[in-house]
């Protein structure tokens, strides 16, 4: 497939260039484009520069604070920025709750909740999965019962990506055993401040922390801060979950992993293998469709079609496709890998190397990459998802 643009769209990629150029930290750059860890602060200095040039949320609605861009902006937006090297965007607010929010929410969620997700003043996280319900979401046990104009919190939600840095978390609560297992669900906004809530960090097998167990115990949250309908909270988490698969193709970073592995393959003899250079070239195939299907779909979310079963299928491909690349590294850096580093993402830990610099960092990306097949949704379920709404069965 051969992209063309127009000479306007062309003016349009040299102005995200020359803006990654002058905004994006070279050193949060090298540090994406050489597989290490980010900080914190890596990920809020890039959105806040993105906020202020007004491209923070550009698949926002205009209303809230979007760009009217075409599909060949945004496509030419996500590619130049992921070809860079730039922090990815952490998705849980601007890109999840932000339009369970501007969807469901009323006016006054709307004012206090976008604006500060839109500038990056907010970080949020996402309490769905439980020690006990996972891609079976729906016999999730954390309770919240009315008392008066608050709800009374008490569970516990686990792989809670980032939540040490949060400020609120939207979550599913049972308030209702009548029924079907999907009803009596309900959607709240949780200050992460309010007291009776508890983290507790879950060490990966990397060696990071990304992830954590948070306990609610008594916690009081504000009907106010109910999203729509008692109740009806599963209609909204079916609609959150929607965007957050349709964002996980990871098409820019699989392209940028490809250049990397390239380099690898080169420096350890590896171009002139027939095996290796075909298992390359049938990966390159496989981000190359997963491109073309993620542009079909990009021109149908911005005529207003929400994603349906179709994000199924991208979370599918788009995680395969991550772990795919993480496996190619591992085989390229041969026995390089077997000193596990799991601080390779430590500023000037490797002072004393064994094996090349870009060897560090790869057996801790393919261990935490095990488990992208799992999050937002089993793959196994998205296969079912399939099934059931695009092939009748």
């Amino acid at each position: 497939m051969r992209i063309a643009f127009t000479p306007e769209e062309e003016a349009f990629r040299a102005e995200v260039r020359d803006f990654i150029e002058a905004e994006c930290d070279p050193a949060a750059r090298r540090r994406v484009n050489e597989g290490l860890g980010l900080a914190k602060e890596d990920y809020v200095a890039w959105h806040k520069a993105l906020a202020a040039k007004g491209w923070s949320c550009p698949h926002w609605p205009v209303e809230h604070g979007g760009r009217d861009w075409t599909p060949a902006q945004h496509y030419i937006f996500e590619e130049e920025t992921g070809d860079a090297g730039c922090p990815p965007p952490v998705p849980f607010g601007p890109e999840m709750v932000a339009p369970v929010v501007w969807t469901f929410g009323d006016d006054e969620q709307k004012a206090r909740h976008l604006p500060p997700i839109l500038s990056g003043d907010v970080w949020w996280a996402q309490g769905y999965s439980e020690p006990n319900a996972g891609s079976d979401l729906a016999s999730l046990k954390t309770k919240a019962v009315l008392d008066g104009d608050h709800y009374v919190v008490n569970g516990g939600k686990t792989w809670t990506t980032w939540a040490q840095f949060a400020d609120w978390i939207f979550l599913l609560a049972r308030t209702s055993s009548e029924g079907k297992r999907q009803e009596g669900i309900t959607f709240l906004l949780v200050d992460m401040t309010a007291p009776g809530i508890a983290l507790h960090p879950i060490v990966t097998m990397e060696g990071g922390h990304e992830v954590n167990q948070t306990i609610f115990e008594d916690v009081r949250v504000p009907v106010a801060n109910r999203i729509g309908e008692e109740n009806k909270g599963w209609t909204y988490a079916k609609f959150l979950l929607g965007y957050e698969r349709f964002n996980m193709a990871g098409v820019p970073a699989a392209k940028r992993q490809m250049r990397r592995l390239r380099r690898i393959a080169d420096d350890q003899g590896l171009a002139g293998d027939p095996r290796f250079r075909h298992r390359m070239a049938d990966a390159d195939i496989q981000i190359r469709t997963l491109e073309s299907t993620m542009l079909r779909l990009l021109a149908a979310a911005t005529a207003g079609k929400d994603p349906g079963a179709e994000a199924s299928y991208i979370k599918i491909r788009g995680t395969e496709i991550d772990q795919l690349m993480t496996e190619l590294a591992m085989e390229a850096v041969g026995p390089y890998t077997l000193p596990f580093a799991p601080n390779a993402g430590a500023e000037g830990w490797n002072e004393e190397p064994v094996g090349p610099d870009y060897a560090a960092p790869v057996a801790p990306t393919y261990f935490n990459t095990r488990k992208v097949t799992i999050y937002g949704g089993s793959n196994e379920i998205q296969k079912n998802i399939i099934a059931k709404h695009v092939l009748g069965l």
